[in-house]
């Protein structure tokens, strides 16, 4: 058998080059696509710093016993070392169940799953009313959605503050009601009109957003669709079922889902309308702050584990709400 020889390489005609290592291919990659890594290098430094590091410490905290007393600290001119020590899962065995579980973490999440669920149905369905409205043809439309947007465009603290002044013994509303001969709750005392009233003042915050969502979604949907829908004979209500709500599909479960992560974690409505007197009223992201930064000795390890608690509630949720979706979606195509 004759095998033909390259004379300028030696080497034998069809045989093929050895592919690049592992090594060479990223160096390859380096010089292709360095300027895409430059770019991406800033966002990937501040992301590490600011996400990264505070995430790994804190996990690194729940492990301990660490507090106000045994952290590293400075009296005066005096340097005190820490003595906190490492003491595994503990912490997690205290919150979840511990003596004082129920009091100080299962109350306040199933105060915190209700007012999650109450606020986003809130949320999603006056937005949708309100989207709906402005959807149609109307004289003055443009000035209805700058007045409806504007409560989303106030920054938080300052429509927080305004209603907390509000709702004061002395404030506007309580006014109205005595004028009216109607009875005064106590909105900042007792614990079931302290939680009224937060769900109140965070649905007159959050609902602009679903609203100027959804509005993008009803615009979005063809319009030959409802007249098609009208030209068969389908009432108001079967085109609002039939066509609105499946053009809005997308669209709905992002927003769905950006809701309850933020309402979940929102911390400046409660903490700004309440502080810390309200105990029960304080959902698990302001107890967790209170543990860390209210009380005292401040319980550094304590306020950790509930922050990698509540990290890990939503990252399952998130998990099954996005297989949810995409199960539907599969029976929908089929």
């Amino acid at each position: 058998m004759t095998v033909a020889i390259d004379r300028a390489t030696g080497k034998r005609r069809g045989d093929r080059e050895p592919g690049p290592g592992l090594g060479g291919r990223l160096k390859r990659g380096y010089h292709k696509h360095w300027y895409a890594y430059a770019m991406i290098a800033p966002v990937a430094v501040v992301l590490g710093v600011l996400v990264l590091y505070p995430l790994v410490y804190g996990l690194y905290l729940t492990l301990t016993d660490a507090n106000s007393l045994n952290t590293v600290r400075t009296i005066g001119v005096n340097h005190i070392d820490a003595t906190y020590k490492f003491i595994g899962l503990d912490n997690y065995a205290d919150i979840l169940w511990g003596p004082t579980a129920y009091d100080r973490f299962w109350s306040h999440f199933v105060w915190t799953i209700a007012w999650t669920a109450v606020c986003v149905a809130l949320h999603y369905t006056v937005g949708l009313g309100l989207a709906l409205l402005l959807n149609q043809k109307l004289r003055g439309r443009t000035l209805y959605r700058l007045i409806l947007v504007l409560p989303w465009a106030v920054p938080t603290f300052v429509t927080v503050f305004g209603w907390r002044f509000m709702l004061a013994d002395g404030g506007i509303i309580n006014s109205a009601l005595d004028a009216l001969h109607l009875p005064s709750p106590s909105w900042l005392e007792d614990t079931f009109w302290q939680r009224f009233a937060a769900i109140m003042v965070n649905t007159w915050c959050g609902v602009p957003f679903m609203m100027v969502s959804l509005l993008g979604g009803l615009q979005s949907i063809d319009a030959s669709l409802y007249e098609a829908a009208e030209m068969d004979g389908a009432s108001a209500w079967q085109r609002f079922r039939y066509v609105t709500v499946p053009g809005l599909r997308t669209v709905s479960s992002t927003v769905v889902l950006l809701g309850i992560i933020w309402t979940f974690n929102q911390f400046a409505v409660i903490f700004l309308l309440f502080g810390n007197t309200a105990p029960d009223a304080q959902i698990l992201v302001t107890w967790a702050y209170y543990l860390g930064f209210g009380q005292q000795p401040r319980d550094f390890a304590q306020s950790a584990a509930y922050g990698i608690l509540l990290l890990a509630i939503l990252i399952v949720f998130t998990s099954f709400y996005r297989r949810w979706l995409n199960r539907n979606e599969q029976q929908l195509a089929i």
